[in-house]
């Protein structure tokens, strides 16, 4: 008897579809089939050939985009509104993939610099890497599918997929358009399994390349157990901050905040948490930003009037619930929120100087709550910003040149965005985490070019 899963909606946990798991034989054969495709150099998939089938997959992908968008408010309980957002993002992504591919060039190596290399000419071209094991999270059932297995269809790599087991069935979904797309099944394979396969999958070293969207822990553990010679991407999380400075446009900065910091009830790794305003100013700040997230609407993602849906599980109710009781008996004010409203669900939060030492100050919180604090400069904005062991994205809000450029330098972050909030991405950009944030780095082009690797020749006249 095969072993099922039953994958629930979020909100109201009622059964909404299910996925056959793979045990440990499953997926020792499907290494076995990957490996012999890598192996066999004369059965590679030539450029034009994905390229067809990243474009068909695309189009497939268009005429279902209702129907992908309600899988995933289904599934991983984000706003439908925004799960339409998510469906236009995958299949620019694929799109983005596809013409990728004609920039996976070589370059010649001039040879004549010295001596010893005078009389030859030299060049390299990329190949695929090896076979490919992505490890994906919920919170983007198919943007991070397609981040991590439409690369590898593009780089030449055969890939199996392991989905976060919260939200398997975009990812389902997906692999099949890729085979109706025509790739042949065994260059993609969905493997849903339990962690103790998955653990066992990842480190087999038939592992060329593992790419990985999950917590720091998990990540990092992972890692750390790779055979020798597997490459890896890891992407987890931060506890994003934010610079406000005296010249800011609070009124045109509160959308924005609001949109960065409950986008998917709070779910992303870049999510708004930490907000740095003048002591004067916090306050204001903070009212505001509450009275925006007050007014947002809380229920079934499916519904499309509703702004934020529930927590991926009851677990993580608990957690965040748990979390701000721990800030506010420590002294933090709650300005809006603060409070569970169902089994699933937690109100929109704002926290006025929660201490430095709660884990809403020092943790990712990946809920629905964004704490504000009040500094005196910006020597200490930018020190208590940069104080945590893990930095991702950060924003800056000023009128002000002077300060921008300062923050640009000062923020320890991959990205600072300047008066936009800190979840902003295009799927085409460098995305990647600092110290325990991440490994390498995400967006499109970058992932495609850590599936291939450089050959040279040199060729003697």
């Amino acid at each position: 008897m095969r072993n099922v899963l039953e994958v629930v909606d979020p909100f109201d946990l009622i059964e909404v579809g299910s996925v056959v798991l793979s045990g440990w034989n499953d997926v020792d054969a499907m290494l076995d089939v990957a490996r012999a495709l890598y192996r066999n150099r004369d059965e590679w998939l030539p450029a034009y050939k994905r390229i067809e089938i990243l474009k068909e997959t695309a189009r497939l992908m268009t005429g279902r985009a209702e129907e992908l968008a309600l899988l995933i408010a289904s599934e991983g309980g984000k706003p439908l509104v925004d799960a339409r957002v998510e469906v236009t993002r995958a299949i620019d992504g694929v799109e983005l993939c596809s013409h990728e591919i004609g920039q996976m060039a070589g370059r010649e190596i001039p040879m004549d610099l010295t001596r010893t290399g005078s009389g030859r000419i030299a060049f390299t071209q990329r190949e695929p890497i090896g076979v490919v094991v992505a490890a994906s999270a919920f919170n983007h059932p198919l943007n991070l599918i397609v981040h991590q297995v439409a690369p590898a269809v593009a780089a030449g790599c055969p890939v199996i997929v392991k989905p976060a087991l919260d939200t398997p069935l975009s990812c389902k979904v997906f692999v099949d358009i890729l085979h109706q797309a025509g790739l042949p099944q065994d260059w993609c394979r969905f493997a849903a399994c339990h962690n103790d396969v998955a653990e066992q999958m990842i480190t087999d070293p038939r592992v060329g390349f593992f790419s990985f969207i999950g917590s720091a822990r998990v990540g990092w553990m992972l890692r750390s157990k790779l055979a020798p010679g597997t490459r890896c991407a890891l992407e987890h999380g931060g506890a994003a901050p934010v610079i406000v400075d005296e010249t800011a446009d609070i009124d045109a900065m509160i959308p924005l905040l609001t949109k960065g910091g409950f986008y998917h009830s709070g779910q992303v790794c870049v999510s708004v948490q930490r907000v740095f305003a003048p002591t004067a100013m916090a306050a204001e700040v903070a009212q505001k930003l509450a009275d925006a997230a007050a007014a947002l609407k809380v229920g079934d993602a499916r519904d499309p009037s509703v702004d934020c849906g529930p927590l991926i599980r009851p677990a993580e109710v608990d957690r965040v619930e748990a979390w701000v009781n721990e800030a506010v008996q420590a002294g933090a004010t709650v300005l809006t929120g603060g409070k569970r409203l169902g089994p699933t669900t937690y109100a929109p939060t704002v926290l006025l100087n929660p201490p430095a030492d709660v884990r809403v100050s020092t943790a990712e919180i990946f809920g629905p709550v964004v704490c504000v604090y009040g500094y005196d400069s910006l020597g200490d904005a930018y020190c208590t910003a940069n104080g945590l062991p893990f930095a991702f994205q950060s924003a800056v809000f000023t009128k002000n040149l002077d300060t921008a450029m300062q923050a640009i330098q000062r923020l320890d972050a991959a990205a600072v965005m300047v008066n936009d909030h800190t979840a902003f991405r295009v799927d085409w950009m460098p995305f990647a985490g600092r110290r325990q944030s991440g490994y390498n780095t995400g967006g499109i082009g970058y992932t495609i070019h850590d599936m291939t690797q450089d050959k040279m020749a040199v060729i003697q006249l």
